[in-house]
């Protein structure tokens, strides 16, 4: 951890363990600190569900939210996916100051996946009539490195659009990097290099891109 993070997210730190120590192995606690979104992470519990350390990127999720910045309410109970299928119950809280400023983001991360199992072979017994619906969810990008967030999330934006580079329009490469400014990508240090790299354009041009995005919010 390191030494210059708010008085009040260090006071945080010891609730970290003591909610993981609480709900067990299968429920990651993290505390992050804003202010650094490529090394956010400044205190971890159960890191092994998402596989991140102290030190880690903001996620996926965090870097969207962290872009919206409507901090006006908690996200508590969302569903997210795991890039290797796990699910898990989420909740992301905002860590204010004194004058009401989020410094930081407290989020929980819980492997439900083994209980998930459990419950539809349970609804499946005593199902009759109505087949179960299941519950929608969203996959989650983390990553040990915020490099390693970054790629993750370009790449699947990338293949939502079904196309590859080369057959791209300047709308298609526009509404990619539209795509991504509402992910928080351009938060993260280099990002406009990458992505520029990526689309085979220029800086400038991603540059251009958000110019005209922005303008038009």
């Amino acid at each position: 951890m390191k030494n210059n993070i708010h008085p009040i997210l260090k006071a945080l730190v010891p609730i970290v363990e003591g909610l993981a120590q609480t709900f067990g192995k299968n429920c990651e606690v993290v505390l992050h600190d804003i202010s650094n979104p490529q090394n956010s992470i400044v205190a971890i519990a159960n890191g092994h569900v998402s596989g991140r350390t102290v030190g880690g990127p903001m996620s996926e999720y965090g870097l969207a939210t962290l872009k919206k910045a409507q901090f006006d309410k908690h996200k508590i109970n969302y569903m997210k996916k795991t890039s290797d299928g796990r699910v898990l119950k989420s909740s992301l809280m905002y860590i204010k100051d004194e004058k009401g400023e989020v410094i930081g983001f407290l989020c929980t991360n819980f492997d439900i996946s083994e209980i998930t199992v459990v419950k539809n072979i349970l609804s499946d017994m005593i199902d009759i009539d109505t087949p179960g619906t299941p519950g929608e969810s969203q996959e989650e990008s983390f990553g040990s490195t915020i490099n390693e967030v970054l790629s993750n999330i370009v790449n699947k934006t990338l293949e939502s659009f079904g196309k590859p580079v080369a057959f791209m329009s300047k709308e298609d490469k526009v509404n990619i990097v539209e795509t991504l400014e509402d992910k928080g990508v351009f938060l993260i240090k280099g990002a406009v290099d990458y992505v520029a790299k990526v689309l085979c354009v220029s800086r400038y041009t991603i540059y251009n891109y958000l110019d005209e995005i922005r303008v038009n919010e």
